[in-house]
């Protein structure tokens, strides 16, 4: 069963400095049917202005992934970490028993587009802990490349969660397939451009739920780069 969540239905606020949708409910936007998906909490695209970024906030017992479509973002944090991350470098925060951050535009000219997500942790309580990878890009070019595991399987960044992220960057007519085990589900997002998945079209900011299904297919019908986060 395949459940869609268009790029219209998501919520909308924008701050002047921060354009943000999102797809689940989140800060002001509240939708007691779209508080999330399994263990799945928020995927916010965010685009901020140049010379702008989120001041310095805390967060408890959430596991936060940055996923930078365009631009760059410099991350400071209270344990220590500080880096500018662009395209092809995945951010994983694990905030625990407390973290406090702040992320920053530091083009003068250009915006920043990003994923933010948050994902609910197997545990609460744990010490704050933060990771960055670089991937290259070449090896989620027409298929799947694992991001973000448990374990760190593959060479991905690890997390506090039964939870496998991928991305893929494919050409218009490439196919990708994804067998989903026993009771597992599936959520599919599209960062850019648009796909077929299993018959039904979904374009940028488009997402759809998966679940009672043994195999997704996806189907590049314009150049697209996608997240597909297999779940318990």
């Amino acid at each position: 069963m395949i459940t869609l969540r268009t790029s219209e239905e998501r919520g909308h606020a924008n701050h002047g400095w921060l354009d943000s949708y999102h797809t689940f409910s989140f800060a002001n936007y509240y939708d007691p049917m779209h508080m999330g998906f399994r263990a799945l909490r928020v995927i916010n695209e965010d685009r901020v202005a140049p010379g702008q970024g989120f001041g310095t906030h805390s967060h408890r017992d959430m596991e936060i992934i940055t996923y930078v479509l365009e631009g760059s973002l410099e991350h400071k944090d209270s344990i220590g970490n500080g880096s500018v991350i662009r395209h092809g470098v995945i951010q994983r925060m694990s905030a625990g028993t407390g973290i406090a951050h702040s992320e920053f535009n530091p083009s003068s000219t250009e915006p920043v587009h990003l994923l933010q997500i948050w994902i609910m942790p197997a545990v609460n309580g744990i010490v704050p802990s933060y990771e960055e990878k670089s991937f290259d890009l070449d090896e989620q070019q027409g298929k799947l490349r694992l991001i973000v595991s448990p374990e760190g399987r593959e060479g991905s960044l690890s997390i506090h969660q039964d939870l496998d992220l991928y991305a893929a960057t494919l050409k218009a007519g490439e196919v990708v397939t994804h067998a989903l085990r026993p009771n597992r589900h599936a959520w599919m997002q599209v960062a850019q451009g648009s796909v077929d998945l299993d018959g039904k079209v979904l374009t940028a900011g488009d997402g759809a739920a998966v679940s009672s299904t043994e195999q997704l297919s996806l189907n590049a019908i314009q150049d697209a780069e996608i997240l597909l986060f297999d779940l318990a």
